[in-house]
């Protein structure tokens, strides 16, 4: 009798090759890499694009603004003109465009760089608490939560506040990296305690394999499709965690453009300048919703356990 084949399982297709067309399917997936992208190419390009709208970031320009109305933008929607795309600030009249793409930059960079601390510790954490457990489960374990029942946003807000003469975007970097790892080392370690039994773990182990060797080529493949998932999810929360800060007043310091930080400053002119407080706003939350988006379908294709719990 011929074999047959499940009809969810195409022959010569693994689980990553069927995660990727599923992605392709979404709609709201391909809505979200176009903005991620969008956003993405906007921080790396930041001097480009700035120098091709004719203004840097911190370039003054007194005559789009109103002297004799607090320094109101002259022109409708904030000042927006063929030579300010989007307007300019009030009273100081720099191009709200360059300070917007120049902010992409600080505000992802921020974000991409602490999730990459986040991941790689937690993994490693993760991953040696569940394979080798006993002591080093134990310690790790307590270590996670202690960190995780920690006031970090105090805790944040407090060093940023004392260290006043470091570079402001490495420390925001590791300070929200610190407190970040604890949750996906708890993901990483309940992954690691349900494969190191598996059967082909066990052969390695049999066939005289080490733990390094095992933990790099049989463990932490098994754990890539949450990591991935997770860690999608994780960078909304880094990016709307350094605007808090920006926008208590701890964060980068000015001239250095921020999201956060601009909309700290256009509390002061949303009922004058709505599109001060639009622009960045907009900004924000486009990114925040599209990888979150973007984190949701991921963890539904690559970590439906989870997704359904």
């Amino acid at each position: 009798m011929a074999a047959t084949t499940s009809p969810t399982v195409p022959p010569g297709r693994g689980p990553w090759q069927l995660a990727r067309a599923e992605l392709r399917r979404r709609t709201s997936v391909k809505l979200s890499l176009a903005v991620v992208a969008l956003f993405v190419f906007m921080a790396a390009a930041a001097p480009l694009l700035s120098s091709l709208s004719g203004w840097g970031p911190d370039e003054f320009d007194k005559s789009a603004v109103d002297p004799y109305l607090g320094g109101q933008p002259i022109g409708p929607f904030g000042g927006v003109s063929a030579e300010h795309w989007l307007g300019v600030e009030p009273v100081t009249g720099r191009d709200l465009f360059a300070r917007v793409v120049h902010g992409a930059q600080v505000s992802l960079l921020i974000a991409f760089a602490a999730t990459a601390i986040v991941v790689v510790t937690g993994v490693a954490a993760g991953t040696a608490a569940g394979y080798f457990g006993g002591g080093t489960d134990a310690v790790l374990s307590r270590l996670m939560d202690l960190t995780m029942s920690f006031p970090s946003l105090i805790f944040m807000i407090a060093m940023m506040s004392v260290a006043r003469d470091v570079n402001r975007i490495v420390l925001m970097t590791a300070v929200i990296g610190l407190f970040g790892w604890p949750g996906i080392a708890r993901v990483v370690r309940g992954q690691t305690l349900s494969l190191k039994h598996r059967e082909y773990v066990d052969a390695a182990r049999v066939g005289g394999a080490g733990p390094w060797r095992i933990l790099t080529r049989d463990i932490l493949p098994g754990v890539a499709g949450p990591v991935i998932a997770y860690t999608t999810l994780i960078i909304p929360g880094m990016i709307a965690t350094e605007a808090a800060l920006s926008y208590l007043g701890v964060g980068v310091r000015p001239p250095t453009a921020s999201w956060g930080q601009m909309i700290a400053e256009s509390v002061s002119f949303y009922d004058t300048d709505p599109m001060y407080f639009i622009v960045p706003s907009t900004c924000l939350f486009l990114t925040v919703l599209a990888f979150t988006l973007l984190g949701d379908a991921l963890r539904d294709i690559l970590d439906p356990r989870s997704a359904r719990a």
